[in-house]
């Protein structure tokens, strides 16, 4: 029985990707993708929609450092039903706007007959700031990150919630150059890098599902909106989407007590998967379950899609990764691409304003043009083809060992 053949679409966030850097205007590349696949990861930034979503069964709805944290081995990815969300909301959002909000939950509540049961308030105003770096990425801050702790642990153990999402009041930046040209289809989302800040501060603390949804006042109409910009310009909240996503966000799953922290860290291209010592064991020591080695990177792990679902997905199970061609600094993609078995995939069309190609990372990718070109990859991959035996050229055979000579001799006896 073959075993799922899983792909991770990443499309970072807050890099002025032409393809993802907007509204959701990636989840066409993950459907198309979610089709050529048996299981899809992929990211908020990928998904999320402001009021437009779209349910894809095989795909797993992963926050960016959860997504990190899955690639270097040390979680797993572990598929529900459903999650139990809770909600945080900034003290800082006006009660109209706060109103608004709270009847889109109801709405998710009543119309997608989500899991949505309780929420709460920052004992303080989040105080968002944001921010660009020099090199065009944007990123921010949060003035009291303890004050979003504190509700986050609320949740948590008060109302036992699996999944958190967080609005919070950011910066009204009408009219400057940065949002007009976001509105317009060009630059950087000047949102997404702070975004990005608060959902790692949860999830990093407590392992759970999170996802933001940033409270803002209606922009005024402009007729030259762009149509990938066009989702956020539709309703007064953009968290319907990030409700959706959480609803079945899987739960990050890691080693038991005696095993590594990680699995394997990849460091310049090289495995460095060095063994750690914990009360005189071997770190990576195995558990039995069931009388079956359960070392989440043996072969025999993932057997068929049961153990899929009772062990979680592991790292050791990705197949292919599809990052833009500029932007594969990240850590997922930089530990990803140090596991022989995973084919990365640099998209050329889908530009950044990064300048972290796969050549001067030293990552070995295979270059396309499109994301039509890398499914085309993917359905090669899947079916058990080389891509190279798809192109009109095909190079000869290396020769890694010092029998060259030998070769030649044996051609001239033949001779």
């Amino acid at each position: 029985m073959l075993r799922p053949f899983t792909v991770v679409l990443i499309v970072p966030t807050g890099v002025g990707a032409s393809i993802g850097g907007f509204a959701g205007d990636a989840l066409p590349v993950a459907r198309a993708i979610a089709q050529v696949s048996d299981t899809l990861i992929t990211h908020p930034n990928v998904l999320n929609g402001a009021q437009l979503y779209w349910p894809i069964p095989n795909a797993l709805y992963v926050e960016g450092y959860a997504l990190d944290k899955f690639a270097q081995g040390c979680w797993g990815l572990q598929p529900v039903h459903q999650n139990r969300i809770g909600l945080i909301l900034d003290s800082g959002i006006e009660p109209e706007l706060q109103l608004r909000h709270l009847q889109a939950v109801d709405a998710s509540r009543a119309t997608l007959g989500l899991n949505i049961t309780d929420y709460v308030q920052t004992d303080a105003p989040l105080n968002v700031e944001l921010r660009m770096s020099e090199s065009g990425a944007s990123w921010g801050t949060i003035a009291n990150p303890d004050s979003l702790l504190r509700a986050a642990e609320k949740l948590i153990t008060q109302a036992k919630v699996q999944a958190i999402a967080v609005v919070a009041r950011f910066p009204d930046d009408i009219g400057s150059l940065a949002l007009e040209n976001y509105r317009h289809g060009k630059g950087v989302d000047p949102l997404a890098g702070a975004e990005a800040v608060i959902s790692h501060l949860i999830v990093r603390t407590f392992k759970i599902p999170c996802a933001h949804a940033p409270a803002l006042l209606p922009l005024p109409l402009d007729p030259h909106l762009s149509p990938r910009s066009a989702a956020e310009e539709i309703g007064y909240t953009f968290l319907s989407c990030v409700l959706a996503g959480l609803s079945k966000a899987p739960q990050f799953v890691t080693p038991t007590v005696g095993q590594a922290s990680c699995l394997s860290v990849v460091l310049d291209g090289q495995d460095a998967r060095a063994t750690q010592v914990l009360d005189g064991q071997d770190a990576r020591a195995t558990q039995v379950l069931g009388g079956q080695d359960a070392h989440p990177t043996r072969e025999n792990f993932y057997a068929n899609r049961r153990d899929f679902q009772s062990h979680g997905l592991w790292a050791d199970r990705v197949d292919a990764v599809v990052i833009p061609a500029t932007a594969c600094g990240g850590s997922a993609i930089l530990s990803l691409s140090g596991r022989s078995a995973v084919q990365i995939i640099a998209v050329g069309d889908n530009k950044t304003q990064m300048q972290a190609s796969p050549e001067k990372l030293r990552i070995k990718a295979l270059q396309v043009n499109s994301y039509l070109e890398a499914i085309g990859v993917l359905v090669a991959l899947r079916a058990g083809i080389s891509p190279v035996a798809l192109g009109a050229d095909i190079s000869p055979l290396r020769c890694l060992s010092d029998s060259t000579k030998q070769i030649s001799n044996l051609k001239s006896k033949i001779d």
